[in-house]
């Protein structure tokens, strides 16, 4: 008993850690670039057993990119509760998003669209992340710093449209991670904020 205990236990470990050592390489050098077999070389295990435990890269990128979605969402509710406002929690966000792309080879992004699991995946977190601005932009309303005399759910959806555009064309080859996310988020957010909301923009510093 103790001995199958032992393996389980291995086995959940293992299963961890290929998840772990893979992501990390897909953000680096792109998914396509890596093989199933540089995979298992880094861990040093066997191709045999990485199959054994994820029977094809799909399936591998699809548990990696669904565990992190719930990192995120952990990561949300934790601003949630240290944030005063909404302002405080977009410009958090936004500090973390520009981080996180800093750190992945933009081939990453366009290699996920190649993956039918991934993109139906990411395609229902969209739809949650569209609700999410939602209901950040009514509180902004509600707390003053976004105006009232705008239409929330067309904001909203031109917002998504921006994001798309900008990961469908590739624009993250012409310019800077930091150049695209400032001007989508303070050039855009500028347009729908209130006096009150602008003087916070104006005060946070550059990234």
């Amino acid at each position: 008993m103790q001995e199958t205990k032992n393996i389980s236990h291995y086995r959940k470990a293992l299963h961890d850690k290929i998840m772990e050592t893979a992501m990390k390489l897909f953000a680096t050098k792109g998914i396509k670039a890596v093989r199933m077999d540089a995979i298992a070389g880094e861990l040093n295990i066997s191709k045999r057993t990485l199959y054994e435990i994820y029977d094809n890269k799909e399936t591998l990128l699809y548990e990696g990119v669904k565990r992190y979605k719930v990192y995120q969402e952990q990561e949300l509710q934790r601003l949630l509760c240290d944030c005063q406002n909404v302002m405080d929690i977009m410009l958090k966000i936004y500090y973390v998003k520009v981080d996180e792309f800093k750190r992945t080879c933009p081939q990453f992004y366009s290699d996920l669209q190649k993956f039918p699991r991934v993109v139906e995946l990411l395609q229902a977190d969209r739809e949650v992340q569209y609700l999410r601005a939602m209901q950040f932009m009514q509180r902004g309303v509600k707390e003053g710093y976004f105006r009232r005399d705008i239409d929330l759910e067309l904001v909203a959806k031109l917002f998504e449209a921006v994001v798309q555009f900008v990961v469908s064309n590739k624009v993250y080859k012409d310019y800077s991670i930091e150049q695209i996310f400032r001007n989508i988020l303070f050039v855009s957010l500028r347009g729908i904020c209130t006096r009150k909301g602008i003087d916070v923009l104006d005060a946070f510093p550059e990234p």
